[in-house]
């Protein structure tokens, strides 16, 4: 047997390089075609209200996106840039398309929602309180009402059953935490469910069209618009963009 590894690790294998063609390949036969192909043509969406509302970015606008990006991503040079690119995979005409269609994405939101988001927010304050939440998401009420025991009154760890029994990928892949969110983003039947519960209170089980919901909340955050805004504009640019797409994939980033 050490004899077979030793001669396995002698071969000379040839450098396999995957072409764009195996990529989109590998995204059909993995199944995950779907789910960028909704990103795609929310992006197509875009693109098209933007050239109907004559919303452009300007090459000045793009050379200073361009530069931030630089900055952030620490691409001081030409080398550092070009090498990146080509970890990438991608040519500078893709790079400057993304930066492009970021700016008209932030654009559009500013033009939908830019004057009536501070008196949205005004009257829909109670929404925009902000919390932190755990979730673990199964598919069956007795086995929901099992995991809520065991949280509840057995206090055993909410983010080993969480890994244990939850059907949602991003709460098994990360413990329970699903991450910020606001009330107004939520399913009604979750928000009112937390909406005067306090940090460290066990939630559930919640049932919604995606299953049964067992929430703990880590932290509850007060409503501040000054450092809230973008997050109000996205919410309701998220939204009006589920209202207007025919691609709705159902996911915990919409519990």
């Amino acid at each position: 047997m050490t004899e077979t590894l030793a001669n396995t690790e002698l071969i000379s294998l040839p450098e396999i390089v995957a072409t764009d063609e195996d990529v989109i390949a590998y995204l059909r036969y993995s199944h995950k075609i779907a789910e960028y192909a909704v990103l795609a043509e929310r992006n197509a969406f875009i693109l098209n209200i933007c050239q109907q509302f004559n919303l452009t970015v300007t090459d000045e606008e793009l050379q200073t996106a361009g530069d931030a990006f630089r900055l952030e991503h620490k691409l001081l040079g030409v080398s550092e840039t070009l090498a990146w690119l080509q970890q990438q995979r991608i040519t500078v005409d893709d790079w400057s398309k993304g930066i492009r269609l970021e700016l008209l994405t932030k654009k559009l939101k500013e033009y939908l929602f830019g004057d009536a988001v501070d008196d949205h927010y005004l009257s829909n304050r109670q929404n925009y309180q902000r919390v932190a939440l755990s979730q673990i998401l199964v598919s069956d009420l007795t086995e929901a009402q099992k995991v809520t025991y065991a949280i509840q009154e057995s206090n055993e760890s909410f983010c080993a059953l969480a890994l244990e029994y939850s059907k949602g990928k991003q709460s098994k892949q990360n413990g329970g935490f699903v991450g910020v969110r606001f009330l107004s983003e939520l399913m009604p039947e979750i928000a009112q469910a937390i909406s005067q519960a306090k940090e460290g209170d066990a939630i559930g089980p919640i049932h919604t069209k995606l299953g049964y919901h067992i929430l703990r909340i880590e932290k509850c955050f007060p409503a501040e618009f000054s450092e809230s805004r973008e997050q109000v504009l996205e919410s309701l640019f998220q939204r009006w963009l589920q209202a207007n797409t025919t691609s709705n994939s159902l996911n915990e980033h919409h519990l």
